[in-house]
């Protein structure tokens, strides 16, 4: 079964995504994580301003087949939620490439180059 894998994105092995504009890195996951999760549920969030470490839990998705924590593919601050999904969970099954969960300041910009590219993700 093949997924949708966008090549302007970096990725981790944890199937998180990151899209980074600048110092500015929007996070959410994959369309694999997505589908292996099932119907998402719920998504607890990070508060703004939290200080997220490269690896650290930020967050959790659950689904009615399982709860997942999620891992900050990068070091920095949360700088916003997308406090939509609080309400509306289902659009990470809808479109998991825009419906980013937090976007982080990064504090380290170099660690993007630690991510996988779209190959090395597939």
């Amino acid at each position: 079964m093949s997924h949708n894998i966008p090549s302007d994105l970096n990725y981790t092995s944890d199937h998180e995504w990151a899209k980074i504009n600048g110092d500015i890195a929007a996070i959410g996951i994959t369309d694999f994580a997505q589908n292996a999760l099932g119907d998402i549920v719920f998504v607890e969030l990070p508060q703004v301003g939290t200080t997220l470490d490269q690896g650290a839990t930020f967050g959790v998705v659950e689904s009615i087949k399982s709860v997942s924590d999620l891992f900050a593919p990068l070091e920095g601050e949360v700088v916003e939620v997308n406090s939509a999904l609080e309400s509306s969970p289902e659009e990470i099954n809808q479109n998991p490439y825009d419906s980013w969960i937090i976007k982080v300041k990064l504090s380290d910009p170099d660690q993007v180059k630690s991510l996988l590219t779209a190959n090395q993700y597939t």
